[in-house]
């Protein structure tokens, strides 16, 4: 994993922490100094002295001989969420409209050929898949991933669509990458994506672009179905048009999160300490 930077002021040291971080997931919530070290690509000691370092930092505990993360490690990715100001924003208009639909929403950002979950508002069903924030899925089996390959340009797309997923999914064979291009076209045209089942069996859903100041599609939001309860048509009918007002919605209202003016405060002093 580590050392596989090319640039003067790549810092190994810093890229090997991270692959640490990332060795965990829902499969290895808790791993041994050797797996992890296996899992790595490290030496031993050297896993181990990173293992140490986030344990002393407060983002893996050990216990019993054995390391996990810690729920400080949210606050990494939480960040991310933050200054984007999408959680903010998006949170009571995907309350409000899981509230008319009766059915789970999301919003997913592109990460490499994957989608990342950045906000959610579920609702208590039997599905397939389980999501939640941070969640990765094979955009290409998403209503959401369509949405957001469909605004790359086709340079951004083929460099996209050539990087291997990292969700651990095995890929949908329904569909070539001629009919992938068409479906993407259409997508475009139309402004909504439609994934029936091909993420997993029951799993139907509707995305639709979010978009920045500039106009440029940032994210996606979705509904997302059980296929034996709810038809392609109603979805298409019934929720697609709350969607899109939604998506709207929140669009015009980061926009004007994005544009509003960001004033520095002075940083308080204690009484007597002059500053320069």
């Amino acid at each position: 994993m580590a050392g596989r930077g090319t640039g003067p002021d790549f810092v190994e040291a810093l890229a090997r922490g991270l692959d640490v971080l990332a060795c965990f997931d829902r499969d290895s919530p808790t791993m041994t100094l050797s797996e992890v070290a296996a899992a790595a690509g490290l030496a031993r000691p050297t896993a181990r002295r990173l293992l140490l370092t986030l344990e002393e930092l407060g983002y893996v505990r050990a216990t019993g001989g054995a390391f996990a993360l810690t729920p400080k490690v949210l606050g990494l990715g939480m960040a991310y969420v933050s200054a984007l100001g999408l959680w903010d924003i998006a949170r009571p208009h995907l309350e409000a409209l899981v509230a008319r639909t009766g059915e789970s929403s999301s919003m997913a950002q592109l990460d490499g050929s994957d989608i990342v979950y950045v906000a959610r508002v579920s609702v208590p069903k039997i599905i397939a898949l389980r999501v939640e924030i941070g969640t990765r899925f094979p955009a290409v089996q998403t209503s959401q991933g369509k949405v957001l390959l469909a605004a790359l340009s086709p340079d951004e797309l083929a460099a996209t669509l050539a990087e291997t997923s990292r969700a651990g999914l095995p890929p949908f064979i329904g569909r070539g990458p001629e009919q992938l291009h068409e479906e993407l076209t259409e997508v475009r045209a139309r402004g909504w994506a439609l994934a029936d089942e091909e993420l997993a069996p029951g799993v139907r859903s509707v995305a639709v672009p979010v978009r920045d100041g500039t106009g440029a599609v940032r994210a996606a939001m979705n509904v997302t179905v059980h296929a034996a309860e709810t038809s392609t048509e109603r979805l298409l009918q019934d929720h697609l048009p709350l969607l899109l007002r939604t998506a709207g919605e929140v669009s015009a209202e980061w926009a004007l999160w994005q544009s509003r003016p960001h004033v520095e405060l002075p940083r308080a002093t204690a009484p007597g300490v002059a500053t320069a």
